[in-house]
Protein backbone atom coordinates (compact mmCIF):
# COMPACT_ATOMS: atom_id res chain seq x y z
CA UNK A 1 0.00 0.00 0.00
CA UNK A 2 2.78 2.16 0.29
CA UNK A 3 2.67 2.72 -3.71
CA UNK A 4 -0.40 3.93 -3.86
CA UNK A 5 -0.27 6.60 -0.89
CA UNK A 6 3.06 8.72 -0.74
CA UNK A 7 4.90 9.90 1.69
CA UNK A 8 5.15 13.92 3.24
CA UNK A 9 8.48 13.98 1.92
CA UNK A 10 7.72 12.61 -1.09
CA UNK A 11 5.34 14.60 -1.23
CA UNK A 12 7.16 17.54 -0.08
CA UNK A 13 10.21 16.69 -2.91
CA UNK A 14 7.72 16.21 -5.86
CA UNK A 15 6.08 19.43 -4.82
CA UNK A 16 9.41 21.00 -4.21
CA UNK A 17 10.59 19.64 -7.61
CA UNK A 18 7.30 20.87 -9.93
CA UNK A 19 7.18 24.30 -7.97
CA UNK A 20 11.05 24.32 -9.26
CA UNK A 21 10.12 23.24 -12.92
CA UNK A 22 7.27 25.18 -12.99
CA UNK A 23 9.01 28.72 -12.18
CA UNK A 24 12.16 27.14 -14.94
CA UNK A 25 9.30 26.84 -16.99
CA UNK A 26 7.59 30.06 -16.32
CA UNK A 27 10.52 31.88 -16.71
CA UNK A 28 12.32 30.61 -19.50
CA UNK A 29 10.06 28.54 -21.76
CA UNK A 30 6.64 29.79 -21.19
CA UNK A 31 6.68 32.96 -23.21
CA UNK A 32 8.07 31.69 -25.98
CA UNK A 33 5.52 28.64 -26.02
CA UNK A 34 2.33 31.35 -25.96
CA UNK A 35 4.53 33.72 -28.58
CA UNK A 36 4.63 30.79 -30.35
CA UNK A 37 0.62 29.74 -30.18
CA UNK A 38 0.03 33.72 -30.58
CA UNK A 39 2.13 33.24 -33.51
CA UNK A 40 0.17 29.86 -34.77
CA UNK A 41 -3.01 31.51 -33.88
CA UNK A 42 -2.42 34.52 -35.98
CA UNK A 43 -1.18 32.51 -38.63
CA UNK A 44 -4.51 30.36 -38.77
CA UNK A 45 -6.11 33.44 -38.70
CA UNK A 46 -4.44 34.77 -42.01
CA UNK A 47 -4.91 31.55 -43.02
CA UNK A 48 -8.98 32.06 -42.81
CA UNK A 49 -8.99 34.88 -43.98
CA UNK A 50 -7.16 34.59 -46.89
CA UNK A 51 -8.93 31.54 -47.91
CA UNK A 52 -12.27 33.31 -47.67
CA UNK A 53 -10.26 36.48 -49.86
CA UNK A 54 -9.13 33.60 -52.16
CA UNK A 55 -13.06 32.05 -51.93
CA UNK A 56 -14.29 35.62 -52.77
CA UNK A 57 -11.70 36.48 -55.70
CA UNK A 58 -12.32 33.20 -57.07
CA UNK A 59 -16.33 33.98 -56.54
CA UNK A 60 -15.53 37.56 -58.25
CA UNK A 61 -13.55 35.97 -61.21
CA UNK A 62 -15.96 33.13 -61.95
CA UNK A 63 -18.47 36.31 -61.81
CA UNK A 64 -16.32 38.01 -64.25
CA UNK A 65 -15.82 35.03 -66.67
CA UNK A 66 -19.50 34.29 -66.90
CA UNK A 67 -20.25 38.56 -67.49
CA UNK A 68 -16.95 38.71 -70.39
CA UNK A 69 -18.45 34.83 -71.46
CA UNK A 70 -22.08 36.74 -72.27
CA UNK A 71 -20.72 39.47 -73.52
CA UNK A 72 -18.91 37.87 -76.00
CA UNK A 73 -21.80 36.01 -77.18
CA UNK A 74 -23.96 39.06 -77.45
CA UNK A 75 -20.92 40.45 -79.39
CA UNK A 76 -20.83 36.98 -81.57
CA UNK A 77 -24.64 36.98 -82.10
CA UNK A 78 -24.42 40.96 -83.04
CA UNK A 79 -21.71 40.24 -85.83
CA UNK A 80 -23.55 37.39 -87.43
CA UNK A 81 -26.42 39.20 -87.14
CA UNK A 82 -24.28 42.41 -89.05
CA UNK A 83 -22.95 39.51 -91.51
CA UNK A 84 -26.58 38.55 -92.18
CA UNK A 85 -28.18 41.49 -92.62
CA UNK A 86 -24.43 42.66 -95.07
CA UNK A 87 -25.24 39.73 -96.81
CA UNK A 88 -29.07 40.22 -97.48
CA UNK A 89 -27.70 44.40 -98.64
CA UNK A 90 -25.11 42.98 -100.89
CA UNK A 91 -27.44 40.54 -102.03
CA UNK A 92 -30.47 43.08 -102.53
CA UNK A 93 -28.03 45.16 -104.28
CA UNK A 94 -26.80 42.82 -106.70
CA UNK A 95 -30.48 41.86 -107.42
CA UNK A 96 -31.11 45.79 -107.88
CA UNK A 97 -28.14 46.33 -110.23
CA UNK A 98 -29.23 42.88 -111.84
CA UNK A 99 -32.96 44.41 -112.62
CA UNK A 100 -31.45 47.25 -113.78
CA UNK A 101 -29.29 45.77 -116.01
CA UNK A 102 -31.76 43.93 -117.30
CA UNK A 103 -33.69 46.75 -117.78
CA UNK A 104 -31.19 48.42 -119.71
CA UNK A 105 -30.94 45.18 -121.87
CA UNK A 106 -34.39 45.85 -122.72
CA UNK A 107 -34.99 48.81 -123.46
CA UNK A 108 -32.03 48.38 -125.77
CA UNK A 109 -33.94 45.70 -127.13
CA UNK A 110 -36.75 47.58 -127.64
CA UNK A 111 -34.90 50.30 -129.08
CA UNK A 112 -32.92 48.29 -131.74
CA UNK A 113 -36.67 46.69 -132.39
CA UNK A 114 -38.05 49.73 -132.60
CA UNK A 115 -34.92 51.48 -134.98
CA UNK A 116 -35.64 47.54 -137.43
CA UNK A 117 -38.77 48.14 -138.00
CA UNK A 118 -38.36 51.77 -138.78
CA UNK A 119 -35.97 50.45 -141.18
CA UNK A 120 -38.16 47.60 -142.19
CA UNK A 121 -41.42 50.03 -142.74
CA UNK A 122 -39.04 52.67 -144.95
CA UNK A 123 -37.51 49.48 -146.72
CA UNK A 124 -41.39 48.75 -147.24
CA UNK A 125 -42.39 51.98 -148.01
CA UNK A 126 -39.41 52.65 -150.61
CA UNK A 127 -39.94 49.33 -152.33
CA UNK A 128 -43.80 50.19 -152.43
CA UNK A 129 -43.31 53.33 -154.00
CA UNK A 130 -40.68 51.58 -156.52
CA UNK A 131 -43.13 48.70 -157.47
CA UNK A 132 -46.26 51.46 -157.09
CA UNK A 133 -44.03 53.07 -159.96
CA UNK A 134 -43.49 49.99 -162.06
CA UNK A 135 -47.06 49.16 -161.92
CA UNK A 136 -47.94 52.79 -163.32
CA UNK A 137 -45.48 52.61 -165.76
CA UNK A 138 -46.86 49.47 -167.38
CA UNK A 139 -50.77 50.45 -166.68
CA UNK A 140 -50.00 53.52 -168.75
CA UNK A 141 -47.66 52.30 -171.50
CA UNK A 142 -50.40 49.30 -172.18
CA UNK A 143 -53.20 52.24 -171.92
CA UNK A 144 -51.08 54.58 -173.98
CA UNK A 145 -50.30 52.25 -176.69
CA UNK A 146 -53.43 53.53 -178.49
CA UNK A 147 -53.36 57.01 -179.63
CA UNK A 148 -57.22 57.59 -178.62
CA UNK A 149 -56.29 56.45 -175.57
CA UNK A 150 -53.58 58.98 -175.35
CA UNK A 151 -55.62 61.72 -176.15
CA UNK A 152 -58.21 61.16 -173.55
CA UNK A 153 -56.02 60.86 -170.81
CA UNK A 154 -54.00 64.18 -171.24
CA UNK A 155 -57.53 66.28 -171.57
CA UNK A 156 -58.50 64.48 -168.39
CA UNK A 157 -54.82 65.37 -166.95
CA UNK A 158 -55.21 69.24 -168.29
CA UNK A 159 -58.80 69.08 -166.67
CA UNK A 160 -57.89 68.32 -162.88
CA UNK A 161 -54.91 70.45 -163.23
CA UNK A 162 -57.21 73.49 -164.25
CA UNK A 163 -59.27 72.50 -161.45
CA UNK A 164 -56.52 72.30 -159.40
Amino acid sequence: MHLITPDFGLFFWMLVTFMLVFIILKRFAWKPIVQALKERENNIREGIENAEQASEELANVKVKSEKVISDAIVERDQLIRQGRELKEKIISEARLQAEAEAKKIVEASKKLIEEEKTAAINQIKVQIASLSVEIAEKILRKKLEDDIMQKELMTSLLDEFKLN
